[in-house]
């Protein structure tokens, strides 16, 4: 049974902690989403949306300032490393002709 304070003010504190709770958690959750779906796809682009979230997720103090920069860092490098391994990657060209199958004799 959870205590219930006496007092209206802390009945007050009690709801909002409670509200805020909810919100930081559902904002966590969604960083934790798009960081991920930002890793995987590699565009620089979301990059910077993502780090966008994430500094204002640390001014709102949802997270510490210092996981939002770790984070950033790693997201940065990710994507540099996807970037340069797609422009190392071999390019494979089309063959135009068909490979006809061998006679036999």
């Amino acid at each position: 049974m959870a205590v219930v304070p006496n007092i209206k003010a802390a009945q007050k504190w009690v709801r909002q902690s409670a509200k805020r709770r909810r919100r930081n958690l559902d904002t966590k959750t969604r960083l934790k989403t798009i960081y991920k779906k930002t890793v995987d796809g590699a565009d620089p682009a979301a990059a910077r949306d993502v780090e966008s979230e994430f500094d204002r997720a640390a001014k709102r103090g949802v997270i510490h300032k210092n996981k939002a920069a770790r984070k950033k860092s790693r997201l940065a490098r990710r994507v540099a490393a996807a970037a340069q391994a797609a422009a190392a990657a071999p390019k494979t060209t089309k063959r135009t002709t068909k490979k006809t199958p061998a006679k036999r004799a």
